[in-house]
């Protein structure tokens, strides 16, 4: 499938690695149509993801780049993110989005890794002119206690505006998952529907 799914704010679904987000960027709203109260009622049209929290392994200044695997295997994932004003739905142009995950095998860098020095799964885009952030990696791998997810902070004028997380259909996910070196592990233990951030 080549086509984009944008993100619902419960369920985010991925198609064959061509992922889209729109994130939540907050603005004061003065007119009566618009502002996230009229996206709410329909009067702009936009999917926002919720703000959800960071969570423990965020590694701030992380290298502007596109390809984030730093050679480590797993199943291509493009990872494709717009950036637009809440209030209007319009694109935001040179947001800064920062992105960190697990590798293939559940393991982050620069915080539980075996080296700490590395920081594979981690890098900034800047949005095109259309919202855009585009970044190359991997899918995801799982680990205890956790669905599978994506952390992503978005910064505007040196402000984090949005802090958030992407999750994966979970029929996609074991899909994936039957594939090597994913079906190297044992079952995952948390599914979308048991993860507290994702319930919430």
């Amino acid at each position: 499938m080549d086509e984009h799914l944008k993100l619902s704010r419960r369920d985010s679904l991925l198609a064959a690695g061509d992922l889209t987000a729109a994130a939540l960027i907050p603005e004061a709203a003065s007119a009566a149509r618009s502002g996230p109260a009229a996206v709410a009622s329909g009067a702009i049209s936009c999917v926002l993801t919720p703000e959800l929290t960071q969570g423990p392994y965020y590694v701030p200044n992380e290298k502007v780049r596109r390809n984030i695997t730093e050679g480590k295997p797993g199943v291509p994932l493009d990872l494709r993110l717009t950036v637009v004003d809440a209030s209007t739905c319009k694109p935001i142009k040179s947001a800064a989005v920062d992105i960190w995950h697990a590798d293939a095998l559940g393991v982050y860098s620069g915080a539980i890794a075996n080296d700490p020095g590395t920081n594979f799964m981690r890098g900034v885009q800047k949005t095109d002119s259309t919202g855009l952030a585009r970044f190359e990696s991997v899918y995801p791998g799982w680990y205890q206690g956790r669905a599978v997810h994506i952390h992503v902070k978005v910064h505007l004028g040196g402000t984090v505006v949005h802090t958030g997380q992407l999750f994966f259909n979970d029929a996609f996910t074991d899909t994936v998952y039957k594939r090597s070196p994913y079906n190297t592990r044992g079952s995952r233990d948390t599914r979308n529907a048991s993860d507290s951030i994702y319930r919430g």
